[in-house]
């Protein structure tokens, strides 16, 4: 049985510039007819961008109306980023299906939603979600643009500027959090070592079961795109054009990938003879 994640073909619609580092793509056509929304507020779906196999997550910034709206942050190298920085609209794209993770528990007094940059779509929706709805949301966003409109009117957020480029220290101010009373529920999302060191945090001194948090790494800093043994723009657009299925053009990428890993280990060995 496949393990593959349902897929849909989907059409750029539109592109906006929502800030230096923010851009929103509106996604839609016939293709994504029989998507589905799983309904919970930090859902994401994987985009594969024209010229490329592998997919990027990105948080559901509203699916309404047959249209789909991602918001993607954009930086100098990325799959998706070097693509989205430039005008895409009109371009096809793969979106796959739709997941999630926030669970508020039953009976739960309060919200803090903490986050950088690529973790605001989610915070804006999940702040949209708990409106109609007493419970008290508290949001620190640590983002190097001017996004004070992004959020809901009237949302009880306080906005942090990131340390520098590709840097966060959204455990500190973590750590720094004067906790309200009672049991509720902590999200977040960020920096992948910042997340570690939070859940030491809530495990160890905030001594919080798991179903009272979701801590979740959405990049990791100092990481650099590495360059491949085989590029999959021409082997994918090769197979396209013969009529290949996905899963056949994925054979033939990692047969010529396996090829170029053995020709570069026999080099190698010969060089150390």
């Amino acid at each position: 049985m496949s393990t593959r994640a349902r897929q849909y073909d989907a059409q750029v619609l539109r592109r906006e510039q929502l800030s230096a580092h923010l851009v929103r793509l509106t996604l839609g056509g016939p293709g994504l007819a029989a998507f589905e929304s799983t309904g919970i507020p930090d859902e994401w779906v994987g985009l594969v961008v024209p010229g490329q196999f592998q997919s990027r997550y990105y948080t559901v910034r509203s699916w309404t109306g047959g249209e789909l709206t991602v918001d993607v942050v954009v930086h100098e190298t990325g799959l998706v980023t070097e693509w989205a920085a430039r005008d895409c609209a009109g371009d096809t794209v793969t979106v796959t299906e739709a997941k999630g993770s926030f669970a508020l528990p039953e009976g739960a007094a309060w919200l803090l939603l903490v986050g950088d940059l690529t973790a605001l779509p989610a915070m804006a929706r999940i702040t949209e979600t708990m409106g109609a709805t007493p419970l008290p949301v508290r949001i620190w966003a640590e983002v190097p643009d001017d996004l004070a409109g992004y959020l809901p009117d009237g949302s009880a957020v306080t906005w942090l500027d990131p340390p520098g480029e590709g840097e966060s220290r959204l455990a500190e101010v973590v750590e720094g959090i004067d906790w309200p009373a009672g049991e509720g529920y902590f999200w977040m999302a960020g920096e992948s070592g910042q997340m570690r060191a939070i859940r030491k945090h809530l495990m160890r001194e905030r001594r919080l079961p798991s179903t009272a948090y979701d801590v979740m790494g959405y990049w990791r800093a100092g990481a650099q795109r590495q360059p491949r043994a085989v590029d999959p723009g021409p082997v994918y657009r090769a197979g396209k054009a013969q009529g290949k299925t996905d899963e056949q053009i994925w054979a033939d990428y990692d047969a010529q990938h396996d090829a170029q890993h053995d020709h570069q280990q026999d080099h190698t060995a010969r060089d150390h003879r």
